[in-house]
């Protein structure tokens, strides 16, 4: 219910592919993209604006990461050595459809249930190609059973693959949908007959195993609560309201409160439970419901300017028509209502609570980004960010917006990062490497954890929801690609003086020589700054030996990456720009060559207990 699929993407290997693509493209939805890789497709002679790739397996896998249906126009093989290292379930993939490239043939791979098949379909209709379904439900019944309608879903209980067999079986089902035309025409598909049992229903019905029960999203669940309050009390006590009037939680179609409990752990972990999405509105907006409340209450309007909060909520998202069937139920500080729509609701009012997603991508390389970053990302309403980074994403861009800043522009990054999101949208930030580690999020905590004396951000940015989406760190990459340099104890430090005063750096520099770690320099060096890096080499020297190991990685999982292996004697500034990071060894560390490779590492003593374990043992 709240959100719509959005738009597939075309791929294209060969200029002919991208013309075929441009021959169907009209029969998908608005916003279907075309990307044509780069060295065959570069000067394709087609009408239709275009993306153009260098990698194929790694675009194919961006996309898909993305969450939107793909369609190659190429083997099937490409595109299943592709996606496979990510693929999940088949209730979250995203939908893979491959078309053979002269048009013969449509086949969807992957998420033949949750829209696969109708692209499917749709291209093969518009190229007259032949439709190749290997579902038995594809193949031999007229509707997929666990797809149903915009607006229903299917209890959870049902079990689908046994009604499934029965109707493969030469079965029959009796459906009882009279009160919801639009299922009524999507199950007269079936055949009649008494082995499947079919109904839908706000109710909750545990379903006997012939039974397929589908549920309409009409009802919205209103909710109000004091600050604070206990999620698990709320949680205990909504279930309890639900199942005392015996509604099925697939019903809900979403919580609605007002704006001031965005925030509030009791709404998101009721929402969290029944799974399903919040809205909330301005005590204005609930105020125009007060004719319709059961109750209104004057101590409630002036506390926050409206007579009611979960009464007016519920009929406010659930549209002019609805009524209340459960009217204003109150446990301690926390108060429910449950409103009818009377038939699914086709879009949610109000406003989202809004999200910031903290999304490290890692240094650059699409193998290196999380799923997780990747659909944060491809839900997100606004990418905001560093060019740079926002250029990485590739295909993850496509029809977002983006807001990119410059350098130096870090707090109004992150200002209006939180300013859109609490507006109602949902906002990734996006970040290189860890979002934790010499990036943003820091700054966004320090903004929301600000007062109003001292430059904060405003009280509806307080109430965002902010996410953390982990990265590869570029001190964790550059330790991976040359060794195990990071095998014992080490820290980080960043040479960057502009908000951290030379003199307190020069204290931790010590610190990190006189503990003997393993060293990380971030910000060594600077159009404007080169000598720090040079001063730091000077105090390390009086810890650890001139041949202790140094390791300079720069462009890390980007084609122009490079490893250089230097001693602490040897460093020179000149070898060192802004994307390079420097790690300086401990005194054990070593600098192998292994006749193919260098290599660094950082033993951590196991020598020594082997020669311990070999005296015990005698």
């Amino acid at each position: 219910m709240d959100r719509i699929a959005p738009p597939p993407v075309i791929i294209a290997l060969t200029a002919d592919g991208m013309r075929l693509a441009e021959r169907f493209l009209s029969a998908l939805p608005a916003g279907t993209d075309i990307h044509g890789y780069r060295p065959r497709c570069g000067e394709a002679p087609v009408l239709s604006d275009f993306v153009l790739f260098d990698n194929v397996m790694d675009h194919i896998a961006s996309v898909f990461l993305s969450g939107r249906p793909l369609i190659g126009i190429c083997s099937s093989g490409i595109l299943i050595r592709s996606v496979a290292p990510y693929l999940n379930s088949k209730h979250e993939d995203a939908s893979v459809i491959a078309v053979s490239d002269d048009g013969s043939s449509v086949i969807p791979l992957l998420g033949s249930h949750h829209g696969g098949s109708d692209i499917a379909r749709k291209v093969a209709l518009c190229l007259d190609a032949h439709l190749g379904l290997t579902t038995a439900g594809d193949v031999r019944l007229p509707i997929q059973l666990d797809m149903p309608p915009y607006g229903y879903q299917l209890n959870a209980e049902c079990d689908v693959k046994a009604a499934m067999a029965a109707l493969l079986a030469g079965g029959g089902a009796a459906c009882t949908a009279h009160a919801y035309p639009d299922m009524q025409d999507w199950l007269s598909a079936l055949p009649d007959g008494q082995q499947v049992r079919v109904s839908v229903t706000t109710a909750a019905i545990s379903p006997a195993q012939d039974q397929l029960v589908y549920h309409p999203k009409q009802l919205v669940l209103g909710i109000g609560c004091a600050r604070g309050y206990p999620a698990e009390a709320g949680e205990a006590f909504v279930l309890q309201q639900l199942a005392e009037a015996g509604i099925a939680h697939e019903a809900i179609a979403a919580i609605a409160s007002v704006d001031l409990k965005a925030d509030e752990p009791a709404l998101l972990r009721v929402a969290d439970v029944i799974g399903c999405p919040i809205r909330v509105f301005t005590p204005a907006e609930l105020e125009e419901e007060t004719a319709r409340l059961s109750a209104p209450s004057q101590i409630v309007f002036d506390e926050i300017g409206c007579h009611g909060v979960a009464e007016a909520a519920a009929l406010r998202l659930a549209g002019p028509v609805a009524l209340l069937v459960v009217p204003k139920q109150k446990a301690d500080n926390l108060t429910l209502a449950i409103a009818d729509a009377g038939a699914p609701i086709p879009s949610l009012s109000g406003r989202k609570p809004g999200r910031v997603s903290l999304v490290g991508i890692g240094p650059g390389a699409q193998s290196w980004r999380t799923p997780e970053a990747s659909r944060l990302i491809s839900e997100a309403d606004i990418l905001i960010g560093y060019r740079l980074y926002l250029d990485l994403l590739g295909p993850l861009v496509q029809g977002k917006e983006c807001r990119e800043f410059a350098l130096g522009e870090e707090e109004l990054r992150c200002r209006v990062a939180l300013e859109e999101a609490a507006k109602g949208q949902d906002v990734a930030l996006i970040c290189s490497g860890d979002a934790g580690i010499y990036a943003m999020g820091a700054l966004v905590f320090e903004l929301l954890d600000r007062g109003d004396a001292v430059k904060g951000v405003s009280h509806a940015a307080r109430r965002v929801q902010v996410i953390t989406a982990p990265g590869i760190s570029a001190m964790q990459a550059a330790a991976a690609r040359s060794g195990a340099l990071l095998g014992h104890d080490f820290c980080c430090i960043s040479l960057s003086d502009l908000l951290t005063p030379w003199e307190q750096i020069e204290t931790r520099l010590h610190g990190a020589g006189a503990g003997d770690f393993v060293v990380t320099f971030y910000n060594p060096v600077s159009m404007r700054r080169r000598s720090q890096l040079m001063r730091a080499r000077e105090i390390l020297l009086s810890y650890r030996g001139p041949s202790t190991p140094v390791l300079l990685a720069s462009n890390l999982g980007r084609p122009q990456e490079k490893l250089t292996y230097r001693t602490l004697e040897t460093l020179d500034s000149a070898e060192v720009d802004m994307l390079t990071v420097v790690m300086v060894g401990s005194s054990q560390s070593r600098h192998i060559n292994l006749g193919r490779a260098d290599a660094v590492y950082t033993p951590r003593g196991y020598a020594a207990k082997s020669q311990t374990d070999a005296t015990y043992k005698k």
